[in-house]
């Protein structure tokens, strides 16, 4: 089966671990007899100073034609000017909304090998196995008015924060969906002692609970939710949450797991790709930015990358065996002793230490695709 893969680098370290994301795909053509056809698209910085947009009207067409995006990074300080007319995050705003990418799923599972990578406790962490939907396409990060002016008395500015039903329900529904198929167990979380939206948001996710008896619902004040994601994480199952509050926990779950170039993500909307048996149309993406600081210099962590691809295999081309066999291979690397240096010589001991680059790292993984033979049984979702 030939599959068409919208290709988006972006910016910093996000061309770097993309590109390994690629090489482990291929790996998975070989062995299972599909192509992946790679349409490369500017966004970001580099689509700024190339084009002056942050997503290229040429960008978006390649995401139209695509059965799914796969992306790197956007962003750094070149691009930081706060009067800059766009910023390279727009590309990426711009493509969630115009694709109708309304639901961010970021599983966080700690691997067994990674405990000591983590700095909590691993009587805290061992078992953390959880999902968050972050709502993609509402809140702060959209809604109108968005502005900053000068007054007399001083610069100004203003975000709206806005939901609608609609949205709140759509995205509670694939947290609810998700739990089902899971251990049955859904955490809203919101702020509803002080916001209107967030009452709203409660009001919905009360309705809702009703309707889905099956799913154990519990409501949560999201600076209770930070908290308690660093000291009970193993209560959470299925987290859903508006857009700030969930890109603001998700990278604290980085926590539980070690390190923020290992968590993955999925944006999916509702449409289904054509190719039989498609799933949902969606991007995928590491959580982590671009890292300005350590690009080009060839240690960035690609396992984030790689296992958005595997989310893409998964959710999107229904691949799921394709799946499981480049997850049992990431295992396998990391069991070996494979680390790159955001996770140092964490859970091996000296003998089998084994820190290396990014190139080395995803060799690591190709080969274990290549040779299932030396992959672990694979880690569910």
């Amino acid at each position: 089966m030939n599959y068409a893969i919208a290709l988006m680098p972006g910016d910093g370290i996000g061309p770097e671990v993309a590109r390994e994301a690629v090489r482990a795909l291929d790996a998975i053509g070989r062995r299972f007899g599909h192509h992946f056809e790679f349409r490369e698209g500017l966004v970001g910085g580099a689509a700024i100073d190339a084009t002056g947009d942050a997503l290229p009207e040429e960008t978006l067409a390649i995401a139209k034609r695509a059965d799914a995006i796969l992306f790197g990074a956007v962003g750094g300080p070149k691009w930081d000017d706060p009067r800059a007319r766009t910023r390279p995050e727009a590309g990426l705003l711009a493509l969630r909304r115009s694709m109708g990418l309304f639901a961010n799923l970021r599983p966080v599972k700690v691997a067994p090998e990674l405990r000591d990578a983590s700095p909590l406790k691993s009587a805290v962490i061992d078992g953390v196995d959880l999902i968050v939907v972050r709502e993609l396409t509402g809140g702060l990060y959209f809604a109108e008015p968005k502005r900053r002016w000068d007054t007399s008395r001083g610069r100004r500015a203003v975000d709206t924060l806005k939901y609608s039903e609609q949205e709140i329900r759509r995205v509670l529904q694939v947290g609810f969906d998700l739990a089902r198929g899971r251990r049955g167990r859904l955490a809203s979380v919101d702020k509803a002692n002080v916001l209107a939206s967030s009452r709203l948001w409660r009001e919905v996710a009360q309705e809702m609970a009703e309707q889905n008896p099956d799913v154990t619902v519990s409501h949560i004040l999201v600076d209770a939710c930070a908290m308690m994601l660093l000291q009970r994480p193993m209560d959470f199952d299925v987290i859903v949450t508006e857009n700030m509050f969930g890109d603001i926990l998700t990278d604290e779950a980085s926590v539980l797991a070690g390190s923020m170039g290992l968590l993955p993500s999925a944006s999916l909307g509702t449409r289904r790709i054509r190719k039989r048996g498609g799933g949902l149309f969606g991007m995928y993406e590491p959580i982590h930015g671009s890292a300005p600081d350590i690009a080009g210099r060839g240690t960035a962590n690609p396992l984030a990358a790689i296992s958005s691809a595997a989310m893409m295999l998964r959710l999107s081309l229904n691949l799921t065996g394709e799946a499981d066999a480049l997850e049992a291979a990431i295992d396998a690397a990391l069991a070996a002793g494979y680390r790159t240096v955001d996770l140092a010589s964490a859970g091996i001991t000296e003998a089998s230490a084994r820190t290396v680059g990014t190139t080395d790292m995803a060799d690591a993984v190709i080969e274990r695709i290549e040779n299932p033979e030396r992959a672990r049984v694979p880690r569910p979702l």
